[in-house]
């Protein structure tokens, strides 16, 4: 998971694939996390994106370093505690502006059961990490 973490860290932008009905929905997102030992991301409530995970949870990861490429398959599950959107919010006091912990807007989520590949090129496999 801290493989996955320092990825995403370094990339700084990863995309996001929810479903909404049955028509695949991508963004660029920045926020990652690691908290409690689990790897969080955030968004606000009041987003579709919000809206397509409470139907289904299921997600989606990719992202691109140059040279490596990582994609992430996980469930979401949303954090309600204080404590999770502190944390986040530390972690990216420039999101401030627009969430505050407990402000009913902001949402964090944690990766459950995640299946993630990094890929080099001309490597024969993806390497597996699961947390």
């Amino acid at each position: 998971m801290d493989e996955v973490y320092e990825f995403l860290r370094k990339t700084q932008t990863y995309y996001l694939a929810t479903v909404e009905d049955d028509q695949p929905r991508v963004r660029p997102f920045g926020t990652i996390d690691l908290f409690e030992n689990r790897l969080y991301i955030q968004t606000g409530r009041v987003k579709d994106v919000s809206r397509q995970i409470a139907v289904n949870p299921k997600v989606e990861i990719c992202a691109f370093d140059g040279t490596r490429w990582l994609r992430v398959a996980a469930t979401l599950v949303e954090d309600i505690t204080i404590e999770a959107e502190k944390h986040m919010l530390a972690a990216y006091p420039q999101l401030s502006e627009r969430y505050q912990p407990g402000d009913g807007n902001n949402q964090v989520f944690y990766l459950k059961d995640a299946f993630a590949r990094l890929y080099e090129f001309g490597a024969e496999q993806p390497k597996v990490i699961e947390f």
